[in-house]
């Protein structure tokens, strides 16, 4: 029996619980509008974020049907300005290139980053560090002093200390957030997969 796979949906139900309390309140699905406070101060349209929830969802469904992927690897995924994020790690190339190949066929998805690494499955202290470094990163964003800033505007994902961050913000906001970022304790590294606006 996988520990891993009987608390996925326990897990999955406490991230996304914990991810929307850190948020404010979050974007809800109406009849395939998206509304909320997110929708007012995140700078997609509400269709590019209902298309970003159902790009995310897809892809987990896909690993989690795929019994071959699901038990090698350790894959986190999410979708942003319809750009998805894959990182994590899986035990062979064939599997990393499976999910890219399978997320880029999507509809609507512009760019694949493919940051699966090659090497065994992540530990279940190793995810409980990665969700704690994430919510950690998104209170400090709260102290960020800038005009116009909003923190809920990017999107935080650590997978093995490795702290991955989307958004659209101004090159300000961009410098700012990451040097913030490359600061706190626990963070390995910094990827920045931010889409820059003016």
């Amino acid at each position: 029996m996988n520990p891993r796979k009987h608390l996925s949906i326990p897990l999955l139900i406490l991230a996304l619980s914990g991810a929307t309390l850190l948020s404010g309140c979050g974007a809800i699905i109406v009849g395939g509008a998206a509304t909320g406070a997110d929708v007012v101060h995140d700078r997609r349209t509400s269709g590019v974020i209902v298309d970003d929830q159902a790009i995310k969802l897809k892809i987990m469904d896909f690993i989690s049907k795929n019994e071959d992927i699901a038990s090698h690897s350790s894959i986190s995924v999410t979708s942003y300005n319809l750009s998805v994020l894959l990182a994590g790690t899986a035990e062979e190339a064939s599997i990393r290139q499976r999910v890219a190949d399978y997320a880029s066929n999507l509809p609507r998805v512009k760019r694949v980053y493919n940051e699966i690494g090659i090497g065994p499955r992540l530990s279940l202290k190793t995810d409980a560090a990665d969700a704690y470094l994430t919510s950690k990163i998104k209170l400090k964003l709260f102290g960020i002093k800038l005009d116009g800033f909003d923190p809920t505007r990017v999107k935080v994902l650590t997978s093995n200390g490795v702290v991955y961050l989307m958004g659209l913000l101004t090159p300000t906001e961009a410098e700012t957030v990451v040097d913030l970022v490359r600061h706190i304790d626990g963070v390995r590294r910094v990827v920045k997969l931010f889409d820059i606006v003016d």
